[in-house]
């Protein structure tokens, strides 16, 4: 195993490797990661085995640490071909490279399991081996589109008075409005704003149209409520949820969603609705997963494991 950092010349191989490997995933993609270079110092690694790519890890750094990575919700090896043997010597390699560059300590973000297409967690193995600590664990919940749970009468019921009150739900291409929506719902309810701007989600929406785009819940020509999807091979992750007070009192919310999880449910095995957590995990929004698990879903973990290098 040889490692070669990344450089823009490698963007191809980088992005076909990506393309093919069971744990792959649109956001490790260059047309993906690059819109927040300037955010973040690039430290991501290419390993090559005999001449050809055979295994890619996202990387930032800061000062003597290096993060995987912490422009992304999770990030880990990406591989395609490897055995566990050698999915542990790439990862070796790798952190003798980092070292060598003066990394004295990694952060690694794992890509939750129902991500890959196939099972792919032999860097948890290594992890394990090498003594990582499990620094943080998010908890977001999922809907097994073999297994779905039982939806509660709540939102079976809010469900149906978004239908009776005559909202309807589609894609849509009105960012503007919607982040403006958007911003005014977490930073009244929540202090917060989005981390894409409308500017950063409209080029990613527009490099990514078939996995990013928005959905919106509309009566009347007014935006009630919406909801932007990030969609992978396996996986339809929901993120940037917001309703309007007309909105939630329409139950805007419960009728997108279900009409959200149904229209995914021919071409994708899970329906994630995000993590609940804050301050690094340990603060878990009960109301909040609360109302995903009442859709049918399950907790899965985000798991952030540290090493000394």
């Amino acid at each position: 195993m040889q490692v070669q950092p990344y450089r823009p010349e490698l963007a191809d191989a980088w992005n076909a490797l990506n393309a093919v490997a069971a744990n792959g995933h649109f956001m490790f993609d260059r047309g993906f990661m690059d819109y927040h270079a300037d955010r973040f110092e690039d430290a991501s690694l290419v390993v090559v085995r005999d001449g050809a790519t055979a295994a890619l890890l996202p990387l930032n750094r800061r000062g003597d640490e290096a993060w995987s990575h912490q422009g992304l919700t999770f990030g880990g090896l990406v591989s395609h071909g490897l055995g566990v043997a050698e999915v542990m010597a790439a990862l070796d390699a790798c952190a003798d490279h980092l070292r060598g560059q003066g990394v004295r300590r990694l952060t690694y973000k794992a890509l939750p399991w129902i991500y890959a297409r196939e099972p792919a967690q032999a860097d948890l193995y290594w992890l394990f081996r090498r003594d990582a600590a499990l620094v943080r664990r998010d908890v977001s919940a999922a809907i097994d589109y073999r297994a779905r749970g039982r939806v509660s009468s709540r939102r079976a019921r809010g469900a149906r008075k978004a239908a009776q009150a005559g909202l309807t739900f589609a894609r849509s291409e009105d960012w503007g409005g919607y982040w403006t929506l958007l911003e005014a719902v977490l930073g009244g309810r929540h202090g917060a704003k989005p981390v894409h701007s409308e500017a950063e989600i409209r080029l990613l929406a527009g490099r990514f149209p078939e996995n990013i785009s928005l959905h919106t819940a509309v009566l009347d020509g007014r935006l009630m409520a919406g909801v932007v999807m990030f969609r992978g091979a396996q996986v339809a992750h929901a993120q940037y949820i917001a309703a309007g007070e007309e909105g939630r009192a329409l139950g805007a919310l419960d009728g997108l969603f279900e009409h959200l999880i149904q229209a995914h449910a021919a071409t994708h095995r899970w329906f994630d609705f995000g993590i609940s957590n804050t301050d690094q995990g340990r603060v878990l929004n009960e109301g909040l997963i609360r109302q995903k698990e009442e859709f049918g879903a399950g907790a899965v973990v985000h798991d952030f494991y540290e090493m000394a290098l």
